[in-house]
Parts: structure tokens; sequence; C-alpha cells
């Protein structure tokens, strides 16, 4: 879908989307009760739907109503006990894969996870090396469908697990959720700085409210097991995501006005700190900011530093990672504007540039945040977005939300 974007200014009020990363991690933990449980402000995106997808791979039934997911009591006799090996299609859902691979291993002795070939290359490579010291053997297969497989045999055991902390995250998470149904306890060890910190105290704030407990010392997680799921709120909504949030927000300073509201002012999202951020990008000129725990406000935070005074930002290396190589792509798609950037290792310096008509269409590199990064710059110029589909990801109805703001948009 190629997006046209005309030059105009959005003002109005809008409500955020829900948290697409507290939303993961809610939706896993009513899956891990037995428990009747409601699960309010679920909106489908294309991840969401990976997870709950794969829910019903774990045989934890549900139902949905609108933007509501509804899990029934089951009992210890009545899980389903299916011959065949499970298959769990995490389509391109980081979260959703690394989150449940530890957890079906908790389950099932042989399990299969596919995946788009792009998440496939992006790797589980951490748990190939923790899992290779407890037997279970990991086959990677590529698939005709442009997809990946990785099929599993063995069954996870309770263990000291050491981890690098400059990973993703989204590992950390994934133990945090299946340790605690093993018979042992376990610990979970952190080698280095434990980067994206704010992803973790989300887990472990969530794991809290569904009475679990976890030990954390510094950067040791100190896990009991033979723990129990169990809702301390049977019903629950998906707060609002500072994430998607920081896209609209960053209209408010090239001459929007938009007014969001749904957001939670306590919220442990790291994302939350783009008004700081933005404020500063605004005021000085090329301002260091560390971007470590919110890394996945790069794309926006570059963008805005190419619209004011310029930046210099560290702690970029896992934008390399993502969905697309987000440094390299951004870099692309600004220079079509006459932006000079200079990447590094893990930093990235936008010089203060007059900005000239883009020399071509935009291109997502199908990539969401990059797609949705880019519709910035229709504050000085009409534009066009290729791949713009991308945002189905996280934000399917983004464009909408912008038109309804008084931009004039087209897809074709």
């Amino acid at each position: 879908m190629r997006v046209t974007i005309y030059k105009g200014c959005p003002k109005g009020i809008v409500f955020a989307e829900p948290s697409k990363s507290e939303c993961h991690r809610l939706l896993v933990s009513y899956m891990l009760s037995k428990d009747d449980g409601v699960l309010e402000n679920v909106r489908t995106s294309d991840d969401i739907k990976a997870t709950l997808n794969c829910i019903n791979a774990y045989s934890r039934n549900y139902t949905q109503d609108d933007e509501t997911i509804i899990f029934k009591k089951e009992s210890s006799d009545n899980l389903i006990k299916n011959e065949a090996v499970p298959i769990f299609n995490c389509n391109e859902s980081g979260s959703t894969l690394r989150f449940f691979i530890p957890i079906a291993l908790t389950k099932y002795e042989h399990v299969i996870f596919t995946c788009t070939k792009k998440l496939g290359e992006r790797g589980i490579s951490i748990y190939e090396d923790l899992f290779a010291k407890q037997n279970i053997k990991i086959i990677k297969s590529d698939l005709d469908n442009n997809k990946v497989q990785f099929e599993f045999i063995g069954k996870l055991k309770a263990d000291e697990f050491f981890l690098r902390g400059d990973v993703s995250s989204q590992f950390v998470t994934g133990l945090l959720f299946a340790l605690p149904l093993l018979e042992g306890d376990s610990k979970i060890i952190i080698t280095t700085e434990l980067q994206s910190k704010n992803y973790c105290d989300m887990t472990l704030n969530v794991l809290d409210r569904f009475g679990i407990t976890i030990n954390r010392e510094n950067n040791v997680f100190s896990i009991k097991g033979n723990q129990q799921y169990s809702a301390k709120q049977k019903v629950q909504a998906v707060e609002g995501d500072y994430s998607n949030a920081s896209f609209l927000a960053a209209f408010n300073y090239f001459g929007g006005t938009i007014k969001i509201k749904g957001l939670n002012e306590e919220s442990l999202q790291g994302d939350k700190i783009y008004n700081e951020y933005f404020k500063t990008l605004y005021l000085e000129d090329s301002p260091t900011l560390n971007i470590e725990n919110c890394i996945d406000l790069g794309p926006v935070l570059f963008a805005f530093a190419t619209l004011s005074k310029g930046g210099h930002f560290i702690g970029c290396s896992r934008l390399k990672i993502k969905e697309s190589n987000r440094i390299e792509a951004m870099k692309e798609e600004l220079e079509k504007m006459g932006a000079e950037i200079i990447v590094n290792d893990d930093d990235v310096i936008i010089k203060k540039t007059k900005l000239h008509y883009p020399t071509s269409s935009f291109d997502s590199h199908n990539d969401h945040r990059i797609a949705m990064a880019l519709s910035l710059f229709s504050t000085q110029f009409d534009i066009q977005i290729n791949n713009a589909q991308a945002v189905n990801k996280s934000y399917k109805d983004y464009f909408k939300v912008l038109n309804s703001l008084g931009l004039e948009i087209k897809c074709d």
C-alpha cells in the first residue's frame, strides 16, 4: 500500500492505542492461569494476533468480543492432550516467539515454532546456547513460503541461566514467564549491564499481578518453582501505549495540536520518556541522548532531530536487529531530503540541516516504526510512503487517525 499525505498539521483529540508490550504480557499470564479472566482494551494488531494464535496452540481456549478477550476457568485434568506436535505460528512478532519458546518447553517435549524469514534471521541464538546445556535439540529449517521453522525436542528444566544484558530483553521475559512453572528453583543471571530494563520491570509487574513471586537483587533474578498463575484482578484493561503515542505527540512541535488521552502517568513503559527527549531536541542544539532503554523511540527521535536542531544518539546498536536495520533504513530515507547522518557502531549523529523536498517516495522497509516516523515530514512537504501497510504490525489505524485529525491522506 502506498500512502500519500498532503502537507498539513493535525489537530484534535485522540485516545492512545493499547500498549502492545503490556498486552502480550497480560495475554500470556491469563493463558497460564487456569482461572476465569477478562482482558479489555485489546487491539488485534498483527503482533497481538500472533500471540492469540499461540495461545490456541498452547491449548488454552478463549473467546473474543470486539476488544475484549475472555478466558474460561480450566481444571487441571481438562488440558487437551493432542498426539500431534503443536505448531506455534509467530508470524513476525519477536515478543511472541521469544516469550512462548520457553513456556512451551515447560509443557511439551516436542514442539514446532514458525515465523517469517526476517524474524528467523533476527534469531533465537540466546536460547540455542542456553538450551544446548540442557540437551534440548533445536532444528532450524527454511520453509517454502518465506518462513522459518524451529523444531524443539526436549523439555526445559530448572537451572541457572546466564544471559548478556545487551541483547533483547524478550529472552529474559520468556524465561521469567516459564521458570516459575518448573518443579525446581532457578536463577537468571545477567552478566552485563541490563538494557531495556523497563521491559523487564513491566514483566515483573504483570507477574506480580498474577501471584508470581520473583526476587531480584541487582542483575540476579531468583525464581521459586511450582508457582501457580492466578490473577489478583479477574478483569484488567491494557493501558495506553507510549511508544505509538510518541509518533502523534511529535507533531505538536511542528505545528500540530494533538491531545492524547488514556496514557497512564504511572506507567513503567520506558518509552514514556519521549516528551522529555522531544523537549530537549526542540530546545537544544544537537543534544546527546541515550536511547538504550527506549530503543523503539529511535526512528521518531531521528525524524524529530532532522526537523529540529540535530542530535547525537547513543545506545543505538540494537536498532540494527529490529524489523529492519532501523539505523540504515532511516538514514536512507532522511537522506532523500538532504539530511546529513553519521553512523557509528553504537551511536548516530544527525546534523542540523536545511531540508529540501524528498527526491523520491519514502519506503517503510516493511517496518511499522519507520512508516510512522516518516509521516512526521508531512508537516513540511507532501509525502508518499510505500509499503505503508507495515503499520498493521502495531497500529493498524494509524493513517485513519491522522486523517481524522485533519490531514488529507490518499491510500492506493
